[in-house]
């Protein structure tokens, strides 16, 4: 069973994190929604509170095959300010684990050099900030290797399908999207 671990910062996107988390799920990926402070509660970026599975402290990039950053504001800005996070990112990509973002969030790897040679989205106003090869500003999600970026909240069903795709295949995403009824204009 493929292992995911979705991390969370105060004020993160509430829709990126949760339907991923959702999706993912759905298909059967273990999924571990990870608190980046010594708090399992974590108050998204409209006011709702989770409480994540585990605290970073608690976990080892080697328990994963991938590592998720929903965007929002600060969310975002938190999960970039994380040297745990930014450690563990740094173990995962030597390995070639699956790392993922969305909106605001994809910064986090841009601002690590790790899309510096990658094609790569983010929320519109972001794209400086990405410091990669190429911006895309059409994709609603990019996947480029090892590395998997969304534009926002609005596309955070193909974002997580695609996360889907990648993990474990496309006939599980399809499965996936079709018994939430996603049509493939949704995708």
């Amino acid at each position: 069973m493929k292992r995911v671990f979705v991390f969370l910062a105060e004020g993160f996107e509430e829709i990126e994190a949760i339907s991923t988390i959702d999706i993912l799920r759905r298909a059967e990926v273990d999924v571990t929604t990870v608190s980046i402070t010594s708090d399992r509660e974590v108050v998204g970026a409209h006011g709702v509170p989770v409480m994540a599975d585990k605290c970073i402290a608690d976990v080892k990039h080697t328990e994963t095959d991938a590592i998720v950053l929903p965007g929002g504001l600060p969310g975002a800005t938190n999960l970039e300010a994380s040297q745990p996070l930014r450690e563990m990112i740094v173990e995962a990509d030597k390995k070639g684990l699956l790392l993922a973002a969305i909106c605001a969030a994809p910064v986090v790897y841009g601002s690590m050099g790790l899309l510096k040679e990658k094609v790569a989205t983010a929320y519109p106003g972001f794209e400086e900030k990405l410091a990669c090869r190429q911006y895309s500003q059409k994709e609603p999600v990019v996947v480029d290797g090892h590395i998997i970026t969304g534009r926002g909240p609005g596309y955070s069903f193909p974002f997580a399908l695609a996360i889907v795709e990648y993990l474990l295949d496309k006939e599980t995403a399809n499965m996936v999207a079709g018994g939430m009824l996603l049509t493939e204009s949704l995708r």
